[in-house]
């Protein structure tokens, strides 16, 4: 290849590598503002409420075992010792139904929009339980303690009102405090003592409220979960989907049917594991669209564009003999780049299809104007500009597709590549250079 042909080629590859560092900072400036607002919503769920994950009611039973303990030393001598150990009795709902509503609310921080609401939930169902004869409970040097029913809530300063509990038909003073399910309430049962075996009829009425995300933990043996909302976006997550779903603008109501079979619920939290990583079913308030997402996905094709645009300056020059500054390359470069930049700006204030769309308009007619001098012809200006509106559309229904993303993006560079290798396909690399070597 001639040195003046090879030199352009250089040049430009350092224009892109260096356009890279603004697109860079601007990938960097979406990541702060997504930081930004992560700490928006952590600002919201400490002034309001966190994310709530309700578990419950069950039934506990605390008690006392004396453990007899023999060590011995060195010398064998042997000594021993008791110990009272306090443990508890988890007994669940063989029934558990929950019918609620979801009704969704917003809170602001800065320019930052976070998601709340307020659960409105029933639960209803009936326990059964089992204890050791009272001779077995002798012999093992067991004392049982005062029972009370408890309901675990991830953060109680969410709850609206005075929750009713209520165990056979009648209502429960509550108090602070989960019991063995963490933080939560609990009601002490009526009776000291229960029965070697029975069953209790339970129902629960709160308002619950939450930043953004709910959790309902399966402990029955039969769950039946039902809830409704006016949000048209739901994620539903964890570790159970929804058996049913109608999702329409108007809102979703969503049906859960759940068996202790298929939960590991129940022994995890009769082994006392980590109460947050207990088996639930999970529901989002999701934005339709994140800005912040999208906009970082769409930086990740700034290199594509303005590779693109540089490569058709380049066949521009080789056609129409019309050499063009490395200054004006480094330029149409940076107009590309700002794009991000403004998108991300504009998104936080109008709707993000809207931001695309003023900042493309904005980026578009100005390289179109520019272009229009650089080419010496204002309709070369404005193939180019048109050029940029395909690839600005084409950006737009990857973004927007997201499951679709690959196939799309594999098409476009295909059909790229296409129209490149046909307009390309009569020049004669050889004679290039003397174009090139033109002052311009």
């Amino acid at each position: 290849m001639n040195r003046p042909l090879l030199l352009k080629l250089l040049a430009i590859i350092v224009l892109t590598l260096l356009i890279l560092i603004p697109l860079g900072l601007i990938r960097d400036t979406v990541q702060d503002r997504q930081q930004h607002r992560q700490e928006a919503v952590a600002s919201i769920a400490a002034s309001y409420a966190g994310g709530q994950t309700i578990t419950g009611p069950v039934l506990v039973v605390p008690y006392k075992i004396k453990i007899d303990e023999v060590a011995q030393d060195a010398e064998g001598k042997k000594t021993y010792r008791s110990r009272n150990e306090n443990r508890q009795y988890l007994f669940f709902p063989k029934d558990l139904q929950m019918q609620g509503e979801l009704l969704p609310g917003e809170r602001y921080r800065g320019l930052h929009k976070v998601h709340v609401y307020e659960l409105q939930g029933s639960f209803n169902g009936r326990i059964d339980y089992q204890l050791p004869p009272a001779a077995q409970l002798a012999a093992d040097q067991i004392t049982l303690s005062h029972p009370y029913l408890a309901i675990g809530i991830s953060d109680v300063r969410g709850l609206l009102g005075s929750p009713v509990l209520k165990a056979g038909g009648q209502p429960l003073p509550l108090e602070q405090g989960g019991g063995g399910l963490g933080k939560g309430m609990h009601a002490d049962l009526p009776q000291p003592t229960l029965a070697e075996s029975g069953s209790l009829d339970v129902s629960l009425a709160m308002t619950v409220a939450g930043t953004e995300s709910l959790a309902i933990t399966p402990v029955g043996d039969n769950n039946r979960f039902e809830l409704s909302s006016s949000w048209p976006h739901p994620q539903f997550g964890g570790s159970f989907l929804p058996r049913t779903r109608d999702v329409t603008e108007q809102g979703f109501r969503a049906l859960w049917e759940v068996s202790s079979l298929a939960s590991n619920a129940q022994r995890q939290l009769r082994s006392g594991d980590d109460k947050s990583g207990v088996e639930s079913l999970d529901i989002q308030l999701a934005e339709p669209v994140n800005i912040y997402s999208q906009a970082d996905r769409a930086t990740k094709y700034g290199l594509l564009f303005v590779l693109l645009t540089f490569v058709g300056f380049f066949i521009f020059e080789m056609i129409k003999q019309l050499p063009i500054h490395p200054i004006q390359y480094l330029l149409v470069g940076l107009g590309l780049a700002i794009f991000f930049l403004m998108l991300i700006s504009l998104s936080e204030h109008i709707a993000f299809w809207m931001a695309y769309l003023a900042a493309s308009v904005a980026c578009i007619g100005l390289l179109s104007f520019y272009l229009s001098q650089v080419l010496r012809s204002a309709a070369r200006g404005l193939g180019f500009g048109a050029m940029l509106t395909l690839l600005y559309g084409t950006l737009y229904g990857l973004l927007v597709s997201e499951d679709n993303a690959l196939m799309l993006g594999s098409m476009m560079l295909f059909v790229i590549l296409a129209v490149i290798m046909v307009v390309t396909r009569k020049i004669d690399w050889y004679q290039a250079n003397a174009q090139v070597a033109k002052p311009g």
